[in-house]
């Protein structure tokens, strides 16, 4: 069975820096799309970046370009998202989630892990 488990999301100040690490088992992902997303209070879930297991393709969004980096491990099967210069606004419950590469699209995301949180203060 598939699993995709995060892990390291804490508090932090604003300014500082987080990696996160999303481990995935129970199955091959080297067909499938890796990506993180986020969700803040009272918001929708956000897309931030993703990466195909290949590593060839990577894509960030406008929120996140230039601070966040996405990356992974074949080795260990993990994928990363490193996130500097936090901001308060990036305070929001953190996922991995994967699809298969040859489906495009945000609902296509078939499997999700459990989420962290990252708390950002000013």
């Amino acid at each position: 069975q598939a699993q995709l488990r995060e892990s390291g999301g804490r508090p932090v100040q604003a300014g500082g820096s987080l990696r996160l690490s999303c481990e995935a088992s129970g199955r091959s992902f080297v067909q499938y799309t890796m990506g993180w997303f986020r969700q803040a209070p009272g918001k929708g879930r956000e897309l931030l970046a993703r990466i195909t297991w290949s590593g060839g393709d990577i894509w960030y969004a406008d929120s996140v370009k230039g601070r966040f980096t996405i990356s992974r491990d074949k080795a260990q099967n993990t994928v990363f998202l490193q996130m500097d210069t936090l901001k308060p606004e990036d305070t929001a419950v953190y996922y991995c989630a994967a699809r298969e590469s040859s489906v495009a699209g945000l609902s296509n995301y078939k499997y999700w892990g459990q989420g962290t949180q990252v708390t950002v203060s000013s």
